[in-house]
Parts: C-alpha cells; structure tokens; sequence
C-alpha cells in the first residue's frame, strides 16, 4: 500500500533539462529581436508623413502618430527585455508540435490546397491580382477629395449677412423673428442669437453679420428618419428673409476657419487689388460666374461698399458771421454725438469715465441732427445746419488687407458634394469667363481647400521618401535586394482592399484617409516579412537536406518547401491580421462625437489588411517560388538568407 501511494505522487521526471529549456528560450529571443527590430522601424517610417503634417491636419493627427510610436517603441523593448522572463516563468513542461493543435490542422486543411492551386495556376493568379490593382486606379480617380472628414459637433451655427447699412434697430428684429422660426423646429432645443461684434477686441464683427448658435436635442428625440443635413435643409427654407444671406456651418470648424484664413465658409476666393469700388466689381462678376455649380451652397460677397457715414462738413465762411471757429462746432460734435467726459468715478480697485450725450431721440436722425444747437456769443444758439452740411455718405463698412494689399472676398459652403471636385469645377468656370479681372488685379481661393492643397503638397513629396526608408530598412533586415521587393511588394496590393472600401462606403478621400493608409503599409509590410523569413526557413530545411546545387534540387522539390514554408506557423500569421481586424471592425458600428474622422481612418486599414493578406498568403509564395527558380536556373544555386523572426 506504501509502494501504491508513492508511486501515485511520484513526481515524473522532466522531459527537458532546466539549462537547455533556458538555453531554448535565450535563443529563440535572440531570433526574435531582430525581425522585431525592423518591424518597429518600419512602422515607425510608415508614419514619419503624419509627423511631417502642419497646420490644422497636424495638430489633429500628431497625438495618433505619437501615441503609435510610442507603444511600437516600448513594444519592441518589452518583447526583447520582459518577454524572455515570462516566458521562462510560464512555458514549463512538455509541449506539442504545431501539428497537433487542432486549429492548426484544420487552417493547414484549408490553406494547403488552395496554396497547391496558386503555384499550378501562376500566370492566372498573378492577371487576376493585377487586374484587381489596376481597377483601384478608375475607383481612386472618381472619389471626390476634401481636406479633414467633417466633425459633427451635435450643433449648428446659422450665419446670415444682411446690408451694411441696416440699422441697430432693424438688425434686433431680424434676428429675433430669425430665432422664433428656428425654435419653431421640433428638433432645436436651444437658440442663442448676437448681431455685431462681442465685448473683444478680436471679433470684428460689423452689425449686419448675424451670428446664432443653434443646440440640438439629443437624436433619440428627433423625428423618425431625419438627419443634421435635413434640419439645416428645412431651417434654410424657413428662414428666406428678403435681403440676408444665409449661412450654415458649426461653431468650432467656424472659429478655425477665420482664425487660420480669414474666411468663415468652407471656401473663399480673395480678390485683391488697389481700389474698394473695382474689388466690389469683380467680385459681383466672379459670384456670377459660380451661380448654378452643383455643390456651392451660401454664396455670398463679402460687402466692401454700401456702408453709411455721417458726414459734417464745416461751412467756414458761416463761421465768421456767427463768431465762431472750428473747434466750438468740433466741441458740440463731439459731446453731442460722441459723449464728452465729465468726471471719473470709483469702484473698489476700478476707475470708469462719465460721459454725457444726447439722448437717442435727439441724435436718431438727420434732421435731430441738423437742429442741435451751438452757442454763439454774437448771436445766441444757432442750429448745426446753419454752420456744417449734415448728410450721409456710402463707404467702405470695413476695410479688409492682406500682405498690405486690399481684398474682397467671394465665400461659398460646400454642401452635398466633395470640396475638391466643387473647387475644380468652380476654377475651370472662372477660367472660362472672359473679362473678369482687370490689369493688376489677381484672385486667391482660400479657406479650407487652402488646407487640402497644403496637406496635399506635403503627402505628396514624403511619401516616395518613406517607401524609400522603408525598403532601404528591409533591405537591411534580408541583406538582400530581391526579399526585400518581396515584402514590399505587398503595399501596393494593400491599397486595394483599402480602395475598395472606401468607395463603396462612400467616402472622400481626405487627409484622414491618407493616414489611414499610411497606417495599413506598416502592417502590411510587417506581415510579408514574417512570410518571406519562414520561406527562406523552408529554402534552408531543402539545402540542408539535397544540398545546394541545381543538380540536387527539383523543381517539384521548390514547391514543396514553398508550401511548407508559406504553411508553416500559418496561425500566428492569422492571428496578426485577426488582431488588426476585431480591433478596427467595432468602429464601423460606433456612433457619437468623433465617429466622422474615426471611420475614414478605419476603412482603408479593414479592407487593406484583408487584401494585403490574401496577397502575402497567396502570391508572396508563388513569387518567391519563381524567384528562386529563376536562381536555380541561372545561378545553379539558391540564394539563402540567413533571416530570422
């Protein structure tokens, strides 16, 4: 019975010495920093464009490309320094082959023959994959373009522009008529209105620009199936005042527009030039000219003439006859109209000035003003009119430069279409139009396509930098020209899942879809590379076993440690694209502030991780075969890399 119980607690001995299992582990973490190495580094190249980013699009893409970075840095310094420990804490006792994972059996099941099929059928494989490339060229080609996905900041900032010389009292019922109408819409909860400027210097509003802020009632209680663009359509038609322009856009994107251009629509053309009365024309003819273009929405001019001034001119030889000069009438003027300080007064640590005028109904007309009187020591009090001429002028309502020179401005939202394709067609109208702009006057568009043509430039020029970077970083990692096109190759083919994606889903391409894709190459390189070190595995099992020589080595041999290689550690593989996936997927679904730029950086990744591991799975394989056929052939050896991940 003694025997009985010792044999059952008997503890069995160890399949693995405790030194080699450490000796293992050391040298399986020595194979991995290197592949991690330059996995990093690639990533962290594949963003270097968004560093690169200035201006508006910058400080909205800097903190992801930081935040990447980061986490790919402290990655790769955990996976060299931390990981070995855990590893050798938990991976204890006996372990078995990959084979005998059940998902591995059935991923081989699958994946083997349709791998067989691919490297029998190579020039049809490789047609079909160039054909679906060459398609995204049309689909990329027709998508509209535009600068940042807009934002929806769940509110609506309704800006109607009315004739410079509209009175205060004329401006007050505008805008409370304007805001009774739009509370009148189920769906608006709350409405603040201001006309003119705010209690700061840097809002120089004049008092025919009317500013409202509309607050939306959460989504759950507006009516079934409307959207924000419906209420802004149905408050539009609502609010058709003769004589105000309407304007609609949000408070924030609002306050960046004109704090960064000047313009606060989505669009403006500048016209510059020496004289306000010139500018006021051709500004008139270049609104003409886009009136109808399908997109343009608000289309207004800037007003640069048509303000009101209240003249007094001095008749200075009625002075005389009344003894009187000119600084008695400017007196008069000026405490009359103006307000003339009296005195001071205290308030704790604050000191006011006292300032007496006319009241409003002595100074509210023309004719008011024309009576008030003025002291004369020879004649008593005689009316203004007796001394000056009392009328009103038209002038400029605000005078408006840039780089020292006079401008006007023609503005325009876009509405129901991309930016960009509304601006080209708006620029081949202008061109068409004949006589528009006069000798020493030139045009300037503006706002947020300002913004598009910046970010533009700027992927533009970096782009073939960082492919260049990153091939250079394969090629430090394969030592070899040739496995570092394999693993480039597939960023091409990425881009056609990402294509496709967004076409179908209907969005623009914007400088959020530029990152998005951006961020695709980095994993798409990264998961070719894990194909290309397990191939040239599969190569080095082959010479190890016939030897490296042509006389050795059969075709039907190269195929079938190709198929090996590419089926080899198939999981990990899947489990990289899978991770990509369930992490990105739960965005398209995700509602709320934010969503609008989120998406547009998630399509293009979804679709192209999809593409770009087909390709890696499929057609890495077979152009690594080929290639190594073509070494065989001429070599009569096979180039082997000593590569490891």
């Amino acid at each position: 019975m003694k025997d009985w119980f010792k044999n059952i607690f008997k503890k069995s001995p160890d399949w693995i010495t405790e030194e080699d299992r450490l000796a293992v582990i050391t040298r399986s973490s020595k194979q991995v920093s290197r592949g991690v190495f330059f996995a990093t580094v690639i990533i962290i190249t594949s963003f270097l464009p968004v560093f690169m980013l200035t201006g508006q699009e910058g400080k909205l893409f800097h903190p992801l490309a930081f935040t990447k970075t980061f986490i790919m840095m402290v990655d790769a310094l955990l996976v060299i320094t931390l990981a070995p420990v855990l590893i050798s804490f938990f991976m204890k006792g006996k372990f078995k082959p990959d084979s005998a994972n059940p998902v591995n059996r059935v991923l081989e099941k699958v994946y083997e023959p349709v791998i067989r099929t691919v490297l029998k059928w190579r020039k049809t494989t490789i047609a079909i994959n160039v054909i679906a490339l060459l398609i995204t060229i049309p689909l990329l080609k027709n998508l509209g373009t535009e600068f940042i996905p807009p934002l929806d900041e769940q509110s609506i900032l309704f800006m109607p522009v009315t004739l410079p010389d509209v009175s205060n009292a004329e401006a007050k019922r505008i805008l409370q008529v304007q805001d009774k109408i739009i509370k009148s819409v189920p769906e608006v909860d709350k409405v603040l209105g201001k006309a003119g400027r705010a209690n700061t210097a840097t809002d120089n509003s004049p008092i025919s620009m009317i500013e409202t802020i509309i607050t939306l009632k959460p989504k759950s209680e507006w009516r079934k199936g409307i959207t924000k663009k419906d209420i802004v359509n149905e408050l539009d038609s609502k609010l058709q005042i003769p004589g105000v322009v309407n304007g609609w856009t949000q408070p924030i994107i609002n306050r960046i527009n004109m704090l960064a251009t000047g313009i606060r629509t989505d669009v403006g053309i500048k016209v510059f030039g020496q004289n306000l009365d010139t500018i006021a024309s051709v500004s008139e003819k270049v609104k003409a000219a886009l009136q109808g273009t399908p997109g343009i929405s608000d289309l207004f001019v800037e007003p640069i003439t048509g303000g009101k001034y209240l003249s007094i001119d001095i008749k200075r030889e009625e002075l005389a006859r009344y003894g009187l000069n000119v600084d008695d009438v400017n007196q008069v003027v000026e405490s009359a109209l103006g307000g003339a300080t009296i005195g001071n007064t205290i308030e704790g640590r604050q000191r006011f000035s006292i300032s007496v005028r006319l009241a409003q109904e002595y100074r509210n007309s023309v004719a008011q003003i024309k009576r008030i009187p003025v002291q004369s020591s020879s004649f008593g009090e005689v009316p203004l009119s007796a001394v000056a001429d009392v009328k009103f002028e038209d002038g400029p309502p605000m005078i408006s430069s840039d780089n020292a020179i006079l401008r006007g401005a023609v503005m325009f939202n876009v509405r129901d279409r991309d930016l960009g394709g509304t601006v080209k067609e708006a620029m081949e109208k202008l061109n068409k139009e004949q006589g528009v702009l006069p000798e020493g006057y030139f045009l300037e568009w503006s706002g947020q396509y300002e913004n598009l043509i910046r970010g533009k430039e700027t992927l533009m020029w970096i782009a073939p930098v960082v492919l260049l970077i990153i091939f250079f970083s394969l090629y430090l990692a394969f030592h070899s020209v040739r496995e570092a096109f394999l693993s480039l190759i597939t960023v091409p083919f990425a881009l056609i899942g990402g294509a496709y994606m967004i076409y179908f889903w209907g969005v623009n391409l914007s400088v959020g879809v530029a990152v998005g894709f951006i961020a695709l190459f980095g994993i798409a390189v990264e998961t070719g590379i894990v194909m290309v070190i397990y191939l040239n595995d599969g190569m080095q099992q082959l010479i190890k076993l016939k030897g490296n020589s042509s006389e050795t080595i059969t075709k039907e041999d190269l195929r079938e440690y190709v198929i090996h290689g590419a089926a080899k550690r198939l999981r990990p593989k899947l489990m990289t694209v899978c991770v990509s996936l369930f992490g990105l997927i739960p965005v398209l679904w995700a509602s709320g502030v934010g969503v609008d730029v989120m998406q547009p950086i998630v399509l293009p990744m979804i679709g192209g991780v999809l593409t770009s591991s087909t390709h890696i799975l499929l057609v890495t394989p077979l152009i690594f075969l080929m290639s190594k056929e073509y070494e065989l052939r001429k070599y009569g050896k096979l180039e082997v890399h000593d590569v490891h991940h």
